[in-house]
């Protein structure tokens, strides 16, 4: 997965977010600005590497990404009859297995 992804992703649902909140954010008057480089200067190694990786370069050249449509009653249906066929094969299998555990034991 691109770390792009990632921040078109994050963008997405901070965005969809703020237009639920019913207050206007004011910045503080003592509050001080950090730019994203000095939050990865005090740091070393493997955790440096991925800070600087994960450091916006530019802005994206595409526009965010979109979410896909919800499913379908159809494709809800079968992703649930799938998951409960799932479910019961695991079942089915747990069940032989106890009882060809019992069945050795007993023999014993």
């Amino acid at each position: 997965m691109k770390m792009e992804r990632v921040f078109d992703y994050i963008y997405h649902l901070l965005n969809e977010y703020a237009k639920l909140q019913k207050f206007n954010p004011v910045v503080p008057p003592n509050a001080i600005e950090i730019c994203s480089e000095s939050l990865a200067c005090p740091s070393n190694g493997i955790w440096r590497k991925f800070m600087e990786e994960a450091l916006e370069k530019s802005p994206s050249d595409t526009e965010p990404c979109t979410l896909p449509p919800p499913h379908s009653p159809q494709q809800l249906k079968s992703f649930v009859e799938q998951k409960a066929n799932a479910t019961k094969q695991v079942e089915e299998m747990e069940d032989e297995y106890w009882s060809s555990l019992n069945k050795s034991t007993s023999l014993a």
